[in-house]
């Protein structure tokens, strides 16, 4: 993957202000309760780099990457998650993957995303429309994934993921998902926390978290005004006596190559390749669904790849 420069001085100067991106898993409750919470800010301004995208863009799809870095948290190894949501509206449809190790990828369906008139205010329930959130886990010496799927409800991620673990994975769950642009567009801080009951855990904190969830400060103006997350947990669920179990990385990141793309040309079938060599647009560019890197092949390299030696005059 190639990072695409960030250029906006301003917003250079806030990210090296701002505690680095991360995950903090911690236990609530005695043990009842297992809370991460993400730090990204420079992970989403990096995706927002490399896809180019507009604010609404960044605020649709940055949820999706603080969403799935958290999910990914709950698998170990060289496991992985994908988040897939396949909407009637003008988003599209959005599909992030994520590994334990933190590195987070993924994509926009629409963009930009196609809009009939200004949005007023937040709520973006219309943009999705009817649709559907798939959850998949890929866990290592696993041959079968597991997938489950439920109809959005809300148009809101958040509550939507939370519905999915309710009645998928019968799992008593909340999440929270903030992102906090200044007045010039930029994206200033980005996070989200992830709960979910442990077996045994008693109505009566499922009931009280409830309730403090909907007292929570903003989590994405905290990041932005240099909280760090860990700080941001003690602070806010000190009542239900704070358990740190592990401090985690979180990045964009993605395992494409320049290599790769070159062995997927060597690999197409004869009709694309003459296709290819008739339509003489070269330097021939392919990128990257998942982070937008771009890759860029001169006709002599392509005619090598192949197999059709230089060209004569």
């Amino acid at each position: 993957m190639l990072k695409q420069k960030i250029e906006d001085q301003v917003l250079i100067q806030h990210l090296d202000g701002i505690p680095e991106d991360g995950r903090q898993v911690v236990l609530l409750a005695d043990g009842q309760i297992r809370l991460t919470g993400l730090g990204g800010t420079t992970m989403v301004n990096q995706m927002r780099s490399n896809f180019r995208l507009g604010l609404l863009e960044t605020y649709v799809l940055g949820q999706a990457y603080v969403a799935s870095g958290l999910m990914a948290s709950s698998v170990k190894g060289n496991d992985r998650i994908q988040l897939n949501v396949e909407c009637g509206g003008p988003i599209g449809g959005i599909y992030v993957e994520s590994w334990a190790c933190g590195a987070v990828r993924g994509f926009l369906k629409n963009n930009p995303i196609p809009l009939d008139k200004p949005l007023e205010g937040k709520d973006i329930s219309l943009l999705y429309g009817p649709g559907f959130i798939s959850v998949t886990k890929l866990l290592e010496g696993s041959r079968t994934p597991f997938t489950g799927q439920t109809m959005m409800q809300y148009g809101d991620l958040a509550k939507d993921l939370a519905l999915y673990y309710n009645e998928s994975e019968q799992t008593p769950t909340m999440f929270s998902l903030g992102l906090d642009f200044d007045s010039e567009g930029r994206l200033m801080g980005a996070g989200g926390l992830f709960l979910q009951a442990l077996p045994g855990c008693s109505d009566d904190v499922l009931e009280r978290l409830q309730e403090k969830s909907s007292k929570l400060p903003p989590i994405g103006k905290a990041i932005s005004s240099g909280k760090e997350v860990r700080d941001y947990i003690h602070e806010n669920f000190a009542e239900f006596g704070v358990q740190d179990l592990a401090t985690e990385p979180i990045g964009f990141s993605c395992p494409c190559t320049r290599e790769h793309f070159k062995t997927f040309l060597g690999r197409l079938p004869q009709d694309e390749r003459k296709g290819i060599i008739d339509d003489d647009k070269f330097p021939l560019e392919l990128e990257c669904l998942n982070c937008g890197t771009k890759y860029n092949f001169d006709k002599a390299e392509v005619r090598a790849l192949f197999g059709l030696g230089k060209e004569t005059t």
